[in-house]
Parts: C-alpha cells; sequence; structure tokens
C-alpha cells in the first residue's frame, strides 16, 4: 500500500486524527487559509460584471506549502480533510490551487467528530470538493472585502481614523445603538398593584375590581390605589374559584452554536469567543482514558440533528443511571427553525457517552471541564422524559374583588434529573370552593415601569439569529470586531455603544441604510445560501450588490459632511511650523499638524502630561530594598510604591487612617459599625472582628425591619432608593 496524505487545517486535529492511523498516512495542518485577498491592496478585479479574486498566499504559510507540496509529490492519494463547513470547503479548494491540484479531483472526507470511527468511515466514503459551497464562501468574502475597503475609509475620513463598516457587523451595531436609543428615550410610568395575604400565608394580587379586570397598569395613581384598598380591606372574601392543571415543560434541545453561546454566557460567565476557544480544543482531540481524541463533535452548527447512534447511546445511558421511568417511550427529534441551517449536519454533543463529566475531571483543564459537562449533560437531559407539574390557581373573591394566588408543584421531574435547576415549588395549601378565609394585610404598592434591558453577549447573538444576521461561525467574531473598534464597550456583561458608534450608524443610516439594514442583511444571507445549494450564481449575486453599492460611496463622498474636530492647542509643529491640533482617533485623543496629509507629524497627549506632571518623591525609604518610595495614585486613592518597580514591588498605604465609624450598633454585639475595603470594593463590618464576624455588604442605617427586627441597610436596587433587611431581605422604598 502506498502513502497517503491527509491535509487538515489544524495543527491539534493533524495530531489527534495521526494517532489513529498506521504509518502509511502523514497528516498535515495548513493552519487555516493558506490563500486569501492581500492584506495590502483591494484584490478584486472586475471587468464587464465579473469578479475575479486576486489570491495570494501569504508569508506566513508559504513554508507550509512547500511542505505540503513536498509531501504530496511523494503520496498517491491527498485527501482534503478541512472543516465541513462552507469554510472548511473553501480552505479545501484554496490547498488544492496552492499545491498545482485541481480540486474536484482531490477526495474531499467530511466527519462531524474526531473519532477512530469517524476517521475511518470518512476515509471509506469520500467526494468531491463542492463548489458551489467553495463560491458562496467565495462571495461572502469578496462582498466583505467590497464593503471594507470601499466603505470604511469612507467612515475613517469623514469620522474618525481606524473605523470600518462591514455587512454583518454595522447590522450588529445598529441592533445595539438602537436599544440604546430605546433607553435614553423611555419615560418610566407609574403604576400601582393591590397585593393582600389571606390566611397568614398565602400571597395573592387583585385581578378585577367592580366588574373589571386588572391589569399591569390598569392603576395609575397613588389615590386610586389607595381608594381599592379603603373599599376593599373592610369586605368578607371567600373562595370562589379553584384550578388545578398539569404543565408539561418540554426536554431542552442539545446544543447548536448559538445556544452554546448563550447558555455558556449566562451559566458559566464565558464569552463567545472563550466559549468557541474551548469548544475547538474539545473538537480537535484532547487526553482521555482511551487515548487522545475529540471528546465533542463539530461545533460550528446550526442543525438540531443527532445520528441515530448517538440516540441509542444516549437512550442506553439514561436506563442505566437514571431508570426506566425517565426514558421516554421513543426516541426524541428535534429541528432548527434556523433560516439556511445545514441539516447534514449534527448538533453538538459529546462524542463517547461514556466519557462522562465524573470521568472527564481527570483529564480536562477546569475550564473545559464545565464547558464539557454543560455539552454532555444537555445531550442527554434532550433524550429523557419532559418534567410534568402542577400549576394550582385559587381564587379569593369579595363584594368588589376578585385576588388570585397562584402555586405549582413537581410531579416528575423528568429531564431536570440530569440538568438539575427545577422550578422551586411554591405549593398552596388545600381549601374548597366557598370556604371563608382571613384577609390579614392588604397594600398598595408602587411600581414604575422599566426601560429596556441593554443587549448582553448572549442576547444580541439570540437576536441575530433571529433576524437571520450571519451564520454560526460569525457571532463570535462581530462582537469581538465591534469591541475591538471600540464601538461598544462591555460593563457588568452589557453592551454599551460609545459615541463613536452613534455617529456611525448616524452616517450609515442617512447615506447607507442597506448597509444596517437587518432585513437587507439577513436577506443577502439568504442569497448565500442559495449559491451553496446552486440555486442562484456567484457572480450575478456579488454585481448586484456591487453596482448600487459603489454609487451610493461616491455619493456619499460628497454629501458626507465632515465630522472630524480639531482643537488648536496653542503651538506650532517643529517640523512644518504649521498649527498643532488635538484629534480624536481610534485609540484616543492625540496631537496632529493641522497640515495633515501634506505633514504627518503627531504625538501623543501622554507624553506630554508626563512631562508636565513629574513623580512625587517621599521621605519613607523601601524597608526591602532601601531606595526612595514614591506618590502613586490608584482605584482608592493615593498609596507610597518602591522606585526601583519592577525589580522590588513592594508598596504601602501612604498614611494609616481610622476606618470611619459610622453612627450604627452592630446587631449582633453592640459594637461600631466600620467602613471596610477588600479587593471586591467596599464593605461594612463590626470593630470587635474576628470576635464578632458581622458584615453587610451594604451601609446598615438605624432603621427596624418590620418582619424580623433586624438591622436594614440602604442600597439602590432596579434604579431606585431601597432600605433592605440585612438577614431576611425584606424591601421597602425610601
Amino acid at each position: 500500500m502506498g502513502k497517503n496524505l491527509i491535509i487538515v487545517e489544524s495543527p491539534a486535529k493533524a495530531r489527534t486524527i495521526k494517532n489513529f492511523l498506521g504509518k502509511n498516512y502523514e497528516v498535515i495542518a495548513s493552519k487555516g487559509h493558506i490563500r486569501d485577498l492581500p492584506k495590502s491592496s483591494f484584490g478584486i478585479k472586475i471587468e464587464e460584471g465579473k469578479f475575479e479574486p486576486q489570491y495570494r498566499v501569504d508569508k506566513e504559510h508559504s513554508g507550509v506549502v512547500k511542505q505540503i507540496k513536498d509531501l504530496a509529490k511523494k503520496s498517491d492519494t491527498i485527501y482534503i480533510a478541512t472543516d465541513e463547513d462552507r469554510e472548511g470547503e473553501a480552505i479545501g479548494f484554496h490547498i488544492a490551487k496552492a499545491i498545482g491540484k485541481e480540486p474536484e479531483k482531490l477526495p474531499r472526507i467530511v466527519f462531524h467528530e474526531i473519532t477512530k470511527n469517524a476517521i475511518k468511515k470518512a476515509l471509506e466514503n469520500p467526494r468531491s470538493i463542492d463548489m458551489n459551497r467553495v463560491n458562496a464562501q467565495q462571495a461572502r468574502r469578496l462582498l466583505d472585502r467590497i464593503v471594507g475597503y470601499k466603505l470604511s475609509p469612507l467612515l475613517s475620513n469623514k469620522i474618525q481614523r481606524g473605523l470600518s463598516a462591514g455587512r454583518v457587523q454595522s447590522a450588529a451595531l445598529k441592533l445595539v445603538v438602537d436599544r440604546e436609543r430605546e433607553i435614553k428615550a423611555f419615560v418610566p410610568q407609574e403604576y400601582w398593584s393591590i397585593e393582600a395575604k389571606f390566611n397568614e400565608i398565602i400571597d395573592s394580587i387583585l385581578v378585577e375590581f367592580q366588574g373589571k379586570k386588572i391589569e399591569k397598569l390598569s392603576i395609575k395613581e397613588q389615590n386610586e390605589a389607595k381608594n381599592i384598598v379603603d373599599t376593599l380591606k373592610n369586605e368578607t372574601f371567600t373562595v370562589s374559584k379553584i384550578e388545578k392543571k398539569q404543565r408539561t415543560t418540554k426536554s431542552p434541545a442539545p446544543f447548536m452554536t448559538s445556544t452554546l453561546q448563550q447558555t455558556a454566557s449566562t451559566q458559566l460567565g464565558f464569552s463567545p469567543k472563550k466559549t468557541m476557544m474551548i469548544a475547538q480544543k474539545l473538537y480537535e482531540g484532547v487526553q482521555t482514558d482511551k487515548g487522545i481524541t475529540g471528546v465533542i463533535t463539530y461545533m460550528r452548527t446550526d442543525s438540531l440533528n443527532i445520528a441515530k447512534e448517538a440516540i441509542e447511546a444516549a437512550r442506553e445511558k439514561i436506563e442505566k443511571s437514571y431508570g426506566k421511568e425517565y426514558l421516554p417511550k421513543n426516541a426524541k427529534i428535534y429541528t432548527t427553525k434556523a433560516k439556511g441551517a445545514q441539516e447534514a449536519h449534527e448538533a453538538i454533543r459529546p462524542t463517547m457517552i461514556d466519557f462522562t463529566p465524573q470521568i472527564a475531571a481527570n483529564y480536562l483543564t477546569p475550564d473545559e471541564l464545565k464547558l464539557y459537562t454543560l455539552i454532555y449533560n444537555r445531550f442527554l437531559a434532550s433524550q429523557a422524559k419532559d418534567a410534568i407539574f402542577e400549576t394550582q390557581t385559587i381564587y379569593f373573591s369579595s363584594k368588589d374583588g376578585v385576588f388570585k394566588a397562584n402555586g405549582r408543584r413537581l410531579v416528575f421531574d423528568g429531564f431536570y434529573k440530569i440538568l438539575g435547576g427545577a422550578e422551586k415549588e411554591k405549593l398552596l395549601p388545600e381549601l374548597e370552593v366557598g370556604e371563608s378565609v382571613n384577609l390579614s394585610k392588604i397594600e398598595a404598592i408602587q411600581h414604575f415601569t422599566e426601560p429596556p434591558a441593554r443587549y448582553s453577549e448572549a442576547s444580541l447573538i439570540k437576536k441575530l439569529e433571529s433576524l437571520g444576521i450571519g451564520r454560526p461561525s460569525t457571532y463570535a467574531p462581530t462582537i469581538a470586531l465591534l469591541q475591538a473598534r471600540d464601538y461598544i464597550k462591555i460593563e457588568k456583561k452589557q453592551l454599551i455603544p460609545t459615541e463613536t458608534a452613534f455617529k456611525v450608524i448616524e452616517v450609515l443610516e442617512k447615506h447607507f441604510p442597506n448597509i444596517v439594514d437587518s432585513s437587507f442583511t439577513a436577506k443577502m444571507e439568504e442569497e448565500l445560501d442559495e449559491i451553496a445549494q446552486a440555486k442562484k450564481d456567484w457572480q450575478k449575486v456579488l454585481w448586484d450588490f456591487y453596482e448600487p453599492f459603489i454609487s451610493q460611496i461616491e455619493k456619499g463622498k460628497k454629501e458626507i459632511k465632515s465630522q472630524k474636530i480639531a482643537i488648536p492647542v496653542g503651538r506650532t509643529c517643529p517640523e512644518c511650523g504649521a498649527e498643532l491640533v488635538k484629534r480624536s482617533g481610534r485609540f484616543g485623543e492625540f496631537i496632529a499638524c493641522s497640515a495633515f496629509p501634506k505633514c504627518k507629524y503627531t504625538e501623543q497627549i501622554e507624553k506630554e502630561e508626563k512631562e508636565e506632571k513629574k513623580e512625587e518623591t517621599s521621605e519613607e525609604v523601601c524597608e526591602k530594598c532601601g531606595s526612595p518610595m514614591v506618590v502613586k495614585r490608584g482605584p482608592r486613592g493615593e498609596f507610597l510604591a518602591c522606585s526601583a518597580y519592577p525589580k522590588c514591588k513592594n508598596t504601602k498605604p501612604l498614611k494609616k487612617s481610622e476606618p470611619k465609624k459610622l453612627d450604627v450598633k452592630c446587631p449582633e454585639c453592640g459594637g461600631d459599625i466600620v467602613e471596610r475595603f477588600s479587593k471586591r470594593g467596599k464593605f461594612y463590618g463590626c470593630a470587635n472582628y474576628p470576635k464578632c464576624t458581622f458584615v453587610s455588604k451594604y451601609e446598615p442605617v438605624n432603621k427596624k425591619c418590620p418582619e424580623c427586627n433586624y438591622l436594614m441597610a440602604k442600597r439602590t436596587y432596579r434604579k431606585k432608593e431601597i432600605y433592605e433587611c440585612i438577614k431576611c431581605k425584606y424591601r421597602e422604598e425610601i
């Protein structure tokens, strides 16, 4: 048997596959795209409505191409084994071209998982490179290059250097900016709810008053709420209706790319970028009890298909580990609602059902284990029985009012047995229709409507997916790009657009509305899908976009007014004598010559500030190395640091000050409560620590809780100032 060469794109993938094959196979990695459009020029030749990409092998890949060529000469068969998506198909096409082979003549093998059986089956069933999918990727690449090379310079020229635009990134950015506009324009509405407690334990809310249904915004004023309370507080209530229903909560589908990124963000706190990096490693191969192998299937997918063997393995595992009562009669089949989903692909699942998270804990890093456990449990839960709840509703009626109380009871935990996190039970007591009840408490509670929440990375991905903007491989890079371009900042998991983002979107909305139109972008994605399915010609799709877009560019050059602001700094350029001005750029403010572009002199503002503000020395000497100590400023004020830094990293407080004492006594021992600091920020504790361990995250006040008589603290909750009990968490507005 002659030598065989298998070409993949990742070194880790190459190592794992090599591990499964004998000495007759050589496996090499291309390390991603070995040919692409040139970085320093447009790279697309356009003649008579035809687009000819000018692909180049970059310097970084020239050595790899030589290696592949040398191995190809010695090989009887050359297999293209790049990833199964369009990007992988295109990488395979470019590898063939770079080594002087006809792409469609090389055997192409695909697999959803990197396991011994999967590789063996793939080698037994090769196909040809799919040029329709290659053309769909080429169309996407050329579209992005056209927008990037034609629109980005215009934005940089008219607004600020370093700006960029793109089909997917600009549509995504508009979503973030539009949400911020909604928040800024939001005017809160006051409304009131009437809540009552019956028989001391049953919480309920008013749903009808004097024959009129009460909904969320029905009661708008305090006087109206007070009149209702005054009317009802003296009335007699009885149980007028009891409803009990069974509610089924369906087991969740296995993960695809978008849902994995969303769940990893909300449950593990992982960014989409981090999630995909870890998933890539789990897919390409890690050490297991069976050697190095891929432990999850391909992680860039919008399909919910599952291989029959995997379903059977999951069902066997459920029956063995949890019992027959958790196994549905028939296997569960899921279908995706995503537009253009690749149904030939699979959902994300473990490749070996017996490689449990308990076993994986011996081989994976902590973050790898967290993500693997999430994927493993979700897949297993997708084949378990649905959960069943009993919902309880009791109506309490008087002459003028009807209150409703809701309860629930878990009848059968089903898939929650695997996933955990079942809803907490809230049981209502057994009552009978017509039974009298005691109105223990009735009160009017003030509320204000709240603005829509800012997008998180998870919710933005969900929105992009629902609108059909982008595909599984684009979600994480899009958010990372918006951050890198300083269009958004991520604070407390919220995406906040910068001032630059507003300027860019305003210009695009006015002059390039299609670029930020989500329906236009989604339609373009559908056209790319149709190219992949041989339903549309990729050259025509490109031309239909290019011709009107270039007209918009030429019009924009004339009509878009420059928004660049240059502030004179009162000095002249040392190189040409023109006035120096302060400008804003991609990396913040800087000083430049007003004669730009003739004179390209620039200087950093930090340099000027450092000359004016020299380090302040102190009389103290470092006790560790003997160097003088200097005064530095940190997040909590000034402190002393060794001037020999980084050789000596000694620091100490500038002056020891007594902790701030509150005019409140400790509820545990009667001692003083003082303000303290930790790595997590400010907190309040007893001055008698460690004898007394009382602590509070929020500032205690001289007010006792009406529920448990413990000390209360002052804090902000949902943009309102409130008092909150340190012990039982009872809240009331200030």
